[in-house]
């Protein structure tokens, strides 16, 4: 017997050793790396890179072929005759095919700015998707904290359940002794029986908010899985490193880069080109036969002036500059009231805590009279419950209070868009 009572506690312990566990820290990690707006950025990419590919095209040579036929109900006649020389008239029926090329020379560098504002609207982009990535960040907080509440309170209720258990083999001699009243025992029975219930709605609970954070970290998660409780270290201080921030940045840095374009737009640019062709009639047009014939040339384009639209076009990207500046200023403003108000829950949760403490103290003097009144048959196993009960929710209001700390503080850096690093989570 006492070789299979080992063999069982070494199972337990080689057990609850081997659990799979987790930490916040990964759940952060693995909701930007699973997330399926994590594969926007990618493809952000690769549209990017055709995007600017078709810009360069600009540069290549642009071929064109042509062909037509035409019938013309008049053609060009000489109003006057020479003696001696016949001038034949071209014919109503006239062909031609025709094989053109152009090619830019030179543009002001309008294909490079273009493209330098692709570059910039892709890093704009990806940044949207950062910021997305990272306000999913408090709702992975709230998920992996509610986890770590429930498994709090299901260890508390096991230490309840244990206690009553040995409690209830002391009741069942004492009512046979006639110590303590009839049925005494009973009303501890029923109270292990609420507590098999509230064991169940807790791993309901628990199962139900794993399979949430197992979606929304792209990880299967066993309801096994102990969660470690971090312990997380805070300054509280106003200095903020949101990704929102470099997304305005970045926002600007693009209006920039269009500003760049619309100046470039106006410069002048010279191409070249030179056409082949076959048809009769050829060039000249006296000659009624199918002859060949090219012509090359350089060509120069400037736009001297376009209404002021160039003007107009700049300052309404000076406005959204503004515009940008104007939400980067609101931002910072709300999560600094946001930060402030979170410093006062922190502050309001840890007072609280120092007075469960107090109260947990009281309640067990309380009950340990209340144990030794109910061996002695001085009150009921009611009473004695109650006051069972009674500590029993002081220490989960604590536990609550601890676990909502932390949260507390997980928001509040979440907030100020400071990391949780592995260091500053310690396993209690």
């Amino acid at each position: 017997m006492k070789k299979l009572t080992t063999f069982i506690l070494i199972l337990l312990i080689t057990n609850a050793f081997s659990q799979e566990r987790l930490n916040l820290e990964e759940c952060q990690t693995l909701v930007r790396k699973n997330y399926p707006l994590g594969k926007k950025g990618a493809l952000l990419v690769k549209q990017n890179n055709l995007d600017i590919s078709v810009i360069k095209t600009a540069k290549l040579p642009k071929i064109e072929a042509s062909a037509q036929a035409t019938y013309q109900s008049d053609v060009i006649e000489l109003p006057i005759s020479i003696p001696n020389i016949t001038i034949e008239s071209p014919n109503n029926d006239q062909y031609k095919a025709t094989l053109s090329v152009n090619q830019l020379i030179y543009n002001g560098g309008l294909i490079n700015a273009s493209t330098d504002v692709k570059k910039a609207t892709l890093k704009t982009q990806q940044q949207q998707v950062e910021v997305s990535l990272y306000q999913l960040k408090k709702q992975v907080n709230q998920l992996y904290f509610s986890i770590v509440l429930l498994q709090e309170k299901r260890d508390l209720l096991i230490a309840k359940e244990t206690l009553l258990t040995t409690k209830l083999k002391e009741v069942k001699a004492g009512v046979e002794y006639g110590v303590i009243l009839p049925a005494s025992d009973k009303i501890i029975e029923a109270e292990l029986l609420k507590i098999k219930q509230q064991f169940t709605e807790i791993d309901q609970n628990k199962i139900s908010l794993i399979s949430t954070l197992s979606k929304l970290i792209g990880k299967e998660i066993p309801v096994t899985i102990f969660l470690e409780t971090p312990i997380i270290l805070t300054t509280f201080d106003n200095e903020i490193h949101r990704p929102e921030l470099k997304l305005f940045q970045l926002q600007k840095q693009q209006i920039e880069a269009s500003e760049k374009v619309i100046l470039k737009k106006n410069s002048p640019k010279i191409f070249g080109f030179a056409t082949g062709g076959y048809g009769n009639p050829g060039l000249n047009m006296l000659d009624n036969s199918f002859q060949p014939y090219y012509i090359v040339g350089a060509k120069l384009n400037w736009t001297v002036f376009d209404g002021k639209a160039t003007k107009k076009q700049r300052e309404s990207l000076r406005i959204n500059k503004e515009l940008i500046e104007n939400q980067k200023e609101v931002f910072q403003l709300n999560t600094n009231i946001e930060l402030e108000q979170q410093q006062i829950e922190i502050s309001k949760i840890s007072e609280f805590i120092q007075s469960d403490s107090t109260l947990i103290n009281l309640r067990e003097v309380i009950l340990k009279s209340a144990e030794a009144q109910l061996k002695n048959g001085v009150i009921t196993s009611s009473a004695y419950i109650t006051e069972l009960t009674n500590l029993h929710e002081a220490k989960n209001t604590l536990s609550t209070h601890k676990i909502e700390l932390e949260l507390a503080k997980a928001n509040y850096k979440t907030t100020k868009g400071s990391p949780i690093t592995p260091k500053e989570e310690i396993s209690n």
